[in-house]
């Protein structure tokens, strides 16, 4: 397709060639560690790959959502997880298209340069989950500051960010004609936040994904952080969601080539019975229909992808790019590490690693029924069924 293999092939080399110097086995040192791959990160920074998205005016790339996917795929193709940096460009896309001039001048010259990452967005709860309408955290205005009480779950890289976009309710749900209304969001300045009202606790995870939970003691925020009207958030906040849901089907697909490459490597390479495995249509077969799903899912990433930069409605496109994906992901690796047999469990192959990390996105950061539930909903006319 020449949109994909033409349009973008410069991202492409150019990721191959950073991914080059931080191979398999930085990665899987990391995992071990429990670490986060600052040294990676800080060469895409500093390549200026994580400030695609700012315009050129603020010292940007002016690219789009559609090359940024492909920034994300490609990571994760070349054996990395961009789960350590996507959200720098779905919070850059909330900031790019409702935060107010002055703090575009503010945060996106300095974002571009690499001083300040804007890796964390704030919105899931312990008790609400995926209803968002219904979540707790509050921001009351007074003397021109907001103070914040409550909690959040499952944040991610807040311990790595400098900057953290943060969905809060502003006005009591009672006091709203529709649900949805009343939410703001905030720019929060997170070394500050830490001193003065923000605790952050780490969550231990299976994929060694930097999450935390994060409770609110009488924090105050700027009345300039608020980022667009106050009690719009959660229309704000649900462009960003699509972004995000966008980004990630990219990193899927990038996973699943990844898998899709080593299985058919080992097949090639491994001889038993005096025959490489690969010649046994048990084997080769499974490997061509993980394939095939990949490839058919990178078609809706790229429709999704499209509407977003145009700023068309893409909810439903990016939600079934998200599911599409992911489960091409999640069967490529388990392809990959049948075809591995007992060395697919063994760290030093990789693969074990690469099968948790796109294992997630069978949950985050929106299960699968969600999106079933979003399709028959707001495509297929189905009676809501919550």
């Amino acid at each position: 397709m020449q949109y994909q293999n033409e349009q973008f092939q410069e991202i492409r080399d150019g990721i191959r060639s950073l991914c080059a110097g931080f191979p398999d086995e930085y990665f899987r040192q990391i995992d071990e560690q429990r670490g986060y791959p600052e040294a990676f990160v800080n060469a895409l920074m500093g390549a200026g790959w994580l400030s695609a998205m700012i315009p050129e005016q603020y010292g940007g790339s002016g690219l789009g959502l559609s090359a940024a996917t492909v920034i994300m795929e490609e990571i994760n193709r070349c054996g990395g997880n961009a789960g350590a940096v996507h959200g720098q460009m779905y919070n850059m896309s909330t900031l790019l298209r409702n935060g107010t001039a002055e703090q575009k001048a503010r945060y996106l010259p300095r974002i571009a340069a690499g001083e300040l990452r804007i890796q964390s967005m704030a919105v899931t709860e312990p008790t609400t989950g995926t209803d968002t309408t219904q979540l707790k955290t509050t921001a009351v205005k007074r003397d021109g500051r907001y103070v914040v009480n409550g909690q959040k779950v499952w944040i991610s890289r807040v311990q790595h960010s400098d900057l953290m976009v943060l969905l809060a309710r502003t006005t009591p749900l009672a006091e709203v004609g529709k649900k949805s209304e009343g939410m703001s969001i905030f720019i929060v300045d997170l070394k500050d936040a830490m001193k003065q009202g923000l605790t952050v606790r780490p969550i231990s995870n299976m994929v060694n994904h930097e999450t935390n939970e994060l409770f609110f003691d009488n924090l105050e925020i700027p009345e300039e952080n608020l980022i667009g009207e106050e009690g719009k958030g959660f229309r704000y906040i649900l462009d960003g969601l699509n972004a995000e849901r966008t980004l990630i089907a990219a990193e899927c697909i990038g996973d699943g080539r990844w898998f899709v490459e080593r299985a058919t490597r080992y097949a090639n390479e491994r001889i038993v019975f005096d025959r490489p495995i690969g010649k046994n249509q048990g084997v080769q077969f499974p490997i061509a229909q993980a394939y095939i799903d990949v490839e058919s899912a990178d078609l809706m990433r790229f429709k999704a992808a499209q509407l977003f930069d145009a700023h068309q409605p893409c909810g439903a496109e990016a939600n079934m790019a998200k599911y599409l994906a992911a489960r091409a992901s999640w069967e490529a690796a388990n392809v990959c590490l049948q075809t591995h047999g007992g060395f697919g469990f063994a760290c030093e192959y990789h693969v074990e690693r690469k099968f948790r990390e796109t294992r997630l996105y069978q949950v985050a950061p929106i299960s699968t029924n969600l999106i079933f539930s979003y399709v028959a909903e707001h495509v297929l006319g189905l009676p809501r069924s919550f």
